[in-house]
């Protein structure tokens, strides 16, 4: 999982990191953002896709990665913020945030998806990056742990939708407890109009 790490270092890049997001598809919360930088040359057993692991697993990925890497950060865009300009560009923002905050700045980025962020570096897009770069491998484990952390806090602020379960994603019990309760403030409105009948203005 080194190949794109290797193709752009060997091309004089001295700083690679890896970005991906987490969130874009819940009903509720903020989208995360993670950019990881790693030694040149280490490989870690175990990283993957964070959709591919089990819940254990990436925890205790999540404690190596923050170990090994060089460089790391962890940033958000907000529910209002997706609300404003729309999921893609909001995990967009949170992508740009999480390369910028690196106490180490990256020279190159190598980003999962097929969109890239408005970086002031060079950087590519790869489709099902988190399964082929190690460094966006790691990004996405950050990513995914931190909003799901975030997420089990907040369900003992609002119970009653038990976000500890499904972390804001459009499962029946979180539906149903729509339905119930109607939303709260870290819902996102934009999303919830088909499942509450709410029509566009």
């Amino acid at each position: 999982m080194l190949e794109y790490e290797k193709m752009y270092c060997s091309q004089g890049y001295k700083a690679v990191c890896g970005v991906d997001e987490a969130g874009r598809g819940p009903l509720a919360g903020p989208v995360c953002a993670a950019a990881v930088i790693f030694p040149e040359g280490l490989v870690i057993d175990g990283i993957d896709d964070s959709k591919k692991l089990s819940e254990k697993k990436r925890e205790k990925m999540f404690d190596i990665i923050k170990k090994e890497a060089i460089a790391y950060s962890v940033k958000w865009a907000s529910v209002d913020e997706i609300e404003s300009i729309n999921i893609l560009n909001a995990a967009l923002l949170a992508m740009k945030r999480a390369i910028e905050g690196l106490k180490i700045p990256a020279d190159f980025a190598l980003i999962d998806g097929n969109k890239t962020p408005d970086i002031s570096i060079p950087c590519i897009s790869i489709v099902k990056g988190d399964a082929l770069s190690q460094s966006i491998g790691a990004a996405s484990i950050l990513a995914k742990v931190s909003r799901d952390r975030l997420m089990l806090e907040l369900a003992e602020k609002y119970p009653e939708y038990h976000f500890e379960k499904h972390k804001g994603y459009g499962t029946k019990l979180h539906r149903d407890a729509l339905l119930k309760y109607g939303p709260c403030e870290i819902h996102r409105p934009s999303f919830l109009k088909k499942i509450l009948g709410e029509k566009d203005e």
